[in-house]
């Protein structure tokens, strides 16, 4: 699959189950990104952060995610439900540039190209960042997630598997076909824009069916 560096996406769902948007990245990378960010359009009017980006070998920006709603931590989905207290809803965009395969900037060598099948993995294992198994100790929680982030690797793979369905949503305005798939940890999705870029999506406590994305104006406005 034609895709992102998976050591960068694995990095960013692994830092031992405490990636948390209070440690986000500052605005810096999101502004010197060559290519639009996407988040959710103005019909949704609850908070928005940014989370962190990520950047090729030569430092080029390549991906990075906003979030809309609450802040989400780890959680355990045994004992995230009403009787622990109100579920977090949150759903999170990833923006990935739509690259061909291309030369680095040192020319020694090519960067792998990017797809849907992109951003379908950075929004599955960005979703099991955000997730701990019932039941499970802290020391089998590195094994759990490099197992679920292989199984993520493998859906995104197969974007017409029997996994996934079709939902349409609109991308500013204009109605979009995404790949969908919903888990016990929450939904993903996955598509692409006339702007140059893939785009994904995940989320808990919030509907996929009545989202629309558009292109941020001011990404500044977020941090």
């Amino acid at each position: 699959m034609e895709t992102t560096s998976r050591a960068v996406a694995q990095a960013t769902a692994a830092e031992d189950g405490q990636q948390l948007p209070s440690a986000r990245r500052t605005v810096d990378g999101y502004l010197s990104a060559p290519f639009p960010w996407y988040g959710l359009d103005e019909a949704f009017t609850g908070p928005r952060w940014l989370m962190q980006v990520g950047t090729a070998a030569d430092g080029t920006v390549e991906h990075g995610s906003i979030g809309h709603g609450d802040e989400p931590s780890v959680r355990n989905e045994h004992t995230s439900g009403d009787e622990e207290g109100p579920r977090e809803k949150f759903a999170v965009v990833v923006t990935v540039a739509a690259n061909p395969d291309r030369r680095s900037a040192d020319g020694t060598g090519l960067l792998e190209a990017t797809s849907v099948s992109s951003a379908a993995w950075l929004a599955g294992v960005g979703l099991l960042s955000f997730t701990w198994p019932g039941q499970m100790d802290h020391g089998l929680r590195d094994d759990w997630l490099e197992q679920q982030t292989e199984t993520a690797w493998v859906l995104a793979d197969d974007l017409d598997g029997a996994d996934w369905s079709t939902l349409s949503l609109p991308v500013d305005g204009v109605p979009t076909p995404f790949h969908y798939r919903e888990s016990e940890f929450g939904w993903v999705l996955a598509g692409t824009t006339e702007q140059g870029v893939h785009l994904g999506a995940y989320g808990r406590g919030m509907s996929a069916y009545g989202l629309g994305f558009a292109v941020v104006k001011d990404v500044a406005a977020y941090a």
